[in-house]
């Protein structure tokens, strides 16, 4: 039989009633012909409540007792899911991350796949079950306990078991109803996209798009995993929400294919840092220690350059998410402290945002840099950061134009035509 993947994230099995309204898309898939893999994250508010309790019982919590606690959300939604498609007629079972098993590293609440062995779920196919029911988002590590993937991790283990089971597809249902070229919420010009490359989703998700994990999306790409977001809260046929696939399976993309944006940004300067090799590892291995997300690097001549210290300083700017910045600046004052790097000033700015253009289409196309930059000049936006890559040009703005910035590029790019 052919085989689908579904995944059901918090908000499509808040209440029962949504569960009973993901069971009947489940339910179509089957009478069409398919046998289903159905993934589904802990109801809406679940996992939050749970983490809460671990908190408030041990604000040192053993890790080990952190996951098998907050790895239970999903495995009361496996049950009350297999309960309602049986009610249904439908043959279901479901299954907890160790009964599979979902193989990971022992690296609790942030636990990577290691293998996902078929032989029990083709077993139960074979015997005339039409859906396993499998709790998201969790494992099992090497030694028998058991570990979780990480919020958001329940997009992951669908596109893990998309590709274990080489799945004609994964359907990633939300409340969205597919992805957009920027936040409807920002403009009402937003467009959602038929398709869109892995690439540029990757690009798009890890740049502040919140419809996928960024790590399901690296794992749809590097198996070739044909990924489609659509909403759990319409009806929906072939046709709807957004395909993300290889480049190869569009045969023609804009230059620019979406704007992401980010308000949680941060930019860190250290000022007149000396100037030798090595400087660069010597500020950024502290902060890689000390869990730093670090995005956007620019070095510069210092202001201070020719008057205090010719031709030997710096400065070094980077951006943190801004739930980082503590973190951040403790590394560096240790690490002035410990005498491996030096500066005279550590100057911080929390309000700034970050905004960015992605598409395939830059690749062969010149002049999007320049666009970009006059869209925003046009509007009074002043750029603090620039940032490429080669689908990519990202900049750092005062978070109070951030609306303003994406609106602009927007229209510069006519990302509201298709």
């Amino acid at each position: 039989m052919p085989l689908l993947v579904m995944k059901f994230g918090g908000t499509s099995v808040a209440d029962l009633d949504r569960i009973k309204n993901a069971a009947r898309k489940v339910q179509r898939e089957v009478e069409r012909g398919y046998d289903v893999i159905v993934i589904v994250s802990a109801m809406s508010g679940k996992t939050n409540e749970l983490v809460g309790w671990v908190e408030q019982t041990s604000p040192l919590f053993d890790a080990r007792e952190y996951d098998a606690i907050v790895s239970s959300g999903e495995n009361v939604t496996a049950g009350l899911m297999s309960l309602t498609l049986q009610e249904m007629g439908v043959p279901a079972r479901s299954w907890q991350g160790w009964q599979v098993p979902i193989n990971t590293t022992a690296a609790h609440s942030a636990a990577r796949f290691v293998d996902i062995p078929r032989d029990n779920l083709d077993q139960k196919f074979a015997e005339g079950f039409k859906v396993a029911v499998v709790a998201g988002f969790q494992g099992v590590a090497p030694d028998g306990r058991i570990t979780t993937l990480g919020r958001g991790g329940s997009d992951t283990t669908a596109v893990a078991f998309a590709a274990a089971f080489n799945a004609e597809r994964c359907d990633i249902y939300t409340d969205v109803d597919g992805v957009y070229t920027t936040d409807p919420r920002i403009t009402s010009k937003a467009r959602k996209l038929d398709r869109i490359a892995f690439e540029e989703m990757l690009e798009l998700a890890s740049l502040g798009a919140k419809v996928l994990q960024t790590r399901s999306v690296e794992l749809a790409m590097r198996y070739k995993v044909r990924l489609r977001v659509l909403s759990s809260f319409e009806e929906t046929d072939d046709n709807s929400g957004t395909l993300i696939c290889d480049e190869d399976e569009i045969m023609e993309s804009k230059v620019v294919n979406g704007i992401a944006s980010s308000r949680d940004e941060a930019k860190i300067t250290l000022v007149t840092v000396e100037d030798r090799p090595g400087i660069s590892a010597a500020i950024f291995a502290p902060l890689a220690d000390a869990g730093v997300n670090v995005d956007m690097i620019v070095q510069n001549i210092s202001e201070k350059d020719y008057d205090d210290h010719p031709g030997s300083v710096t400065d070094m700017t980077f951006s943190v998410p801004i739930n980082q910045v503590e973190r951040a600046k403790k590394a560096m004052e240790e690490a002035r402290a410990a005498g491996t790097i030096s500066y005279d000033e550590l100057n911080i700015d929390t309000e700034v945002a970050k905004v960015s253009v992605v598409g395939i289409g830059m690749r062969s196309h010149t002049g999007v840099a320049a666009k970009m930059f006059k869209a925003l000049a046009d509007d009074n936006v002043n750029i603090k950061v620039i940032a490429t890559s080669e689908i990519k040009i990202s900049v750092l703005i005062d978070r109070k134009y951030m609306e303003l910035a994406v609106q602009a590029l927007h229209d510069a790019f006519g990302l509201e035509q298709a």
